[in-house]
This record gives C-alpha cells, sequence and structure tokens, in this order.
C-alpha cells in the first residue's frame, strides 16, 4: 500500500454514469443534464427514470413510469399497525430507518438482487417510503391517518397524507423541485454505503437502510436542521452580524456552508434561493429569508476566499420551512429524495459488481508480548 487518504478523499473507488460534479466550478449534472435545467423543466418522477435508465423517457413511459411508482404508495397489509405501535416519541429519521427494513419482513423474496428485482424492489420502497413518514408524523400528533391517493404524483400526495389537504400548485411544485434537487450526488457517504452494502451481494432493503443511517449524521443529512435552529436562535435581523461575526471569531462551524466537495457555490443552493424567495413571500416568512440572506452576504465577505459558499442544507431549511414541515422532518424529506439516487446507484453496482474490500494503514504495535492476567 503506497497511498493513504484519510476518510477516502479523492480515492475514485468505481465508476458511474449518474451524477457529475465540478467542485471548484460549481457544476452538477445528472446523466449528463446541468441540474438547473431538470429543476427548472422536469419532474421527479422524470428525474428518477433518468437516473435510473441514464436517458429521459418517452412520454409513454414515464406516464408508465409514474403509473407504476402510484400503484406503490400503499403499504403492506398489517403494516398500518407496525406504524401505530411506533412509540410517538421516537425521531423520525429512526422510525423511517427501522420502517424500511421491516418492509422486508412483508417480501416473499427478500433477497432478490439481480438488478430486474432490485429495481422493483426499489420502486416500491420508493412508493412507500413517503407513506411511511407521512403515517409516523400523523400518529405521533394523534391525527387520523390520511390514505394516498394514486391519482396524485410523488410529491401532491405526499404533502396530501401529511397534511390531509390537497397542497396548492406552488407548494407541491416547490417540493417537486426540492426532490429534483436532492436526488443524487456523486459518491457521498450515504450513496457509498448504499453501494458497499449491496456489494456483498446483500438485499435492497439492507442497502437503502444502511444508506438512511449514514444519511441522518449532522455531517451528512442533518445539517439541514442546523440551518433551521441557527436561524431561530437569530432574534432579528439586526442581530444576524453579530452573531454570524461571534460564531467565525470563535471559529465555529457555520451550519449550511462550506462542502467537502464544492470550492463554489452549491448550484442546488443557487436554486433553492430562488425558490425560498419565492415561498417566503408567498406564506409570510420573508423575516426569515431576510436573515437567510444576511448571513450569505456576511460569508460571502468573510469567507468566500477560503472557498466556503452555501451548500444544499442552507436554503433547503428555509424553503421546507415555508411548505409547514416539521424542523425534524427536513432530514427524512431529503432520504424520500435520495433513496432514488441510492437505488440507481444500486442498480449500477449490481450490473457490474465487485465486492469494496479497502486496506486500512496500521499504526498499532508488532510483536507485543501478552501479559498474564495476574501481572497487569
Amino acid at each position: 500500500m503506497t497511498e493513504f487518504a484519510k476518510g477516502l478523499e479523492g480515492v475514485i473507488a468505481a465508476e458511474s454514469k449518474m451524477s457529475f460534479i465540478d467542485g471548484q466550478k460549481g457544476v452538477l449534472e445528472y446523466v449528463g443534464i446541468p441540474i438547473g435545467e431538470l429543476s427548472g423543466k422536469s419532474t421527479f418522477e422524470e428525474t428518477v427514470f433518468l437516473l435510473w435508465n441514464f436517458r429521459l423517457p418517452k412520454r409513454a413511459e414515464l406516464d408508465e413510469f409514474g403509473r407504476r411508482l402510484r400503484a406503490c404508495y400503499t403499504l403492506p397489509d398489517g403494516f398500518e399497525q407496525r406504524i401505530l405501535s411506533t412509540p410517538k416519541t421516537a425521531q423520525p429519521m429512526h422510525a423511517l430507518r427501522s420502517l424500511v427494513s421491516a418492509l422486508s419482513l412483508h417480501d416473499p423474496n427478500p433477497n432478490a438482487n439481480d438488478v430486474d428485482s432490485a429495481r422493483d424492489k426499489s420502486l416500491k420502497i420508493l412508493g412507500q417510503a413517503p407513506t411511511i413518514v407521512a403515517y409516523f408524523d400523523r400518529h405521533r400528533r394523534g391525527l387520523p391517518l390520511v390514505h394516498p391517493d394514486p391519482s396524485l404524483p410523488f410529491a401532491d400526495n405526499f404533502l396530501y397524507m401529511l397534511n390531509g389537504e390537497k397542497p396548492t400548485p406552488t407548494m407541491a411544485r416547490a417540493f417537486d423541485v426540492c426532490m429534483i434537487l436532492h436526488a443524487d450526488h456523486g459518491f457521498n457517504n450515504s450513496t457509498f454505503t448504499a453501494r458497499v452494502i449491496i456489494s456483498t451481494l446483500s438485499d435492497v432493503y439492507s442497502a437503502l437502510t444502511g444508506a438512511i443511517g449514514s444519511l441522518r449524521g449532522p455531517l451528512h443529512g442533518g445539517a439541514n436542521e442546523g440551518v433551521m435552529h441557527m436561524l431561530n436562535e437569530i432574534p432579528s435581523l439586526d442581530a444576524v452580524e453579530p452573531y454570524i461575526m461571534g460564531k467565525i471569531e470563535r471559529k465555529e462551524k457555520i451550519m449550511g456552508f462550506g462542502h467537502r466537495v464544492y470550492k463554489a457555490k452549491d448550484p442546488r443552493a443557487t436554486d433553492l434561493q430562488k425558490l425560498a424567495r419565492q415561498l417566503a413571500e408567498d406564506t409570510g416568512n420573508t423575516d426569515l429569508y431576510a436573515k437567510s440572506q444576511r448571513i450569505e452576504e456576511i460569508m460571502a465577505r468573510e469567507l468566500a476566499a477560503k472557498g466556503i459558499y452555501p451548500n444544499v442544507d442552507f436554503y433547503s431549511a428555509t424553503t421546507y420551512h415555508c411548505i409547514g414541515l416539521k424542523l425534524d422532518l427536513f432530514t427524512p424529506m431529503f432520504a424520500l429524495s435520495r433513496l432514488a439516487g441510492w437505488s440507481g446507484h444500486i442498480l449500477e453496482q449490481l450490473a457490474d459488481n465487485r465486492l469494496f474490500r479497502p486496506k486500512a494503514l496500521y499504526v498499532g504495535p508488532h510483536d507485543a508480548p501478552y501479559v498474564p492476567i495476574e501481572k497487569r
């Protein structure tokens, strides 16, 4: 072993056709299409088809894909009771992780991991996961469950199940765009987790459960909750400057800024900023957006020269808040979207699989004596 890269920094572990990132220029493409093109013109369903098939669908193909996805909204028999028996105090990401894993118990052939079977299971989980999140949230709030409506697209159906009423077109489109922007992002930690698990020829449920567990961490998907906590701690627009400057002076992390890959502004943050501004105006949250914008201005002045810019979490927090989502549902929303990317990577891995087995750089002692317990 001649090289060591802590955290696998810069190590190329596999080939992928799904997403391309240029961190220096702030570029993100799905199968070659710039993310701004997709967020402005596509739908989540079409984006999932693109990621899973490496091409855009024809009209008939998209209609059929949407029909098949909507047919997967309903949970297995008896699963509703499983959700109702989940403690109301459970954290949503822990509930989602456990319940996605439990879906395997209702699959007569859970271990099938040929590409076609994995595709079918991925589609079913993608359709059922929003139902799990919505059911759990209403259960913990003591509200009656709202069953899925298979006539509605992915985004509309989730918000309908969550809130008990159909969303406005603006809200539905905003959520749909969020789903597109979060769908895939190279070999991030959770995606790599999914590929590592499936590379053992394990099953789709295990791979997606592991990915959800990875995403929950505050250094990964959990960061958008931290952004909202920060915004809530700042009482007014005038308080932004001393709050942020204090953090910078104490060398504390500013949530929503900086990225392992991007040394320019995250292109997803650019799209989300436009979305957050419109939603803030529509929902009376202009003060929240103003604080966000002021934070970005201060960070640009103080730290942009070091390559620290807003990432996808910064404006997604404002967007989700304006949509009306509770703070602890922010990361589950990320997971609902990223299920598309994780599944696509599972399919890609299975199509040309090689077991991941990196080496470790041993830094311990050698030829150490065994000391009898009475002499220790």
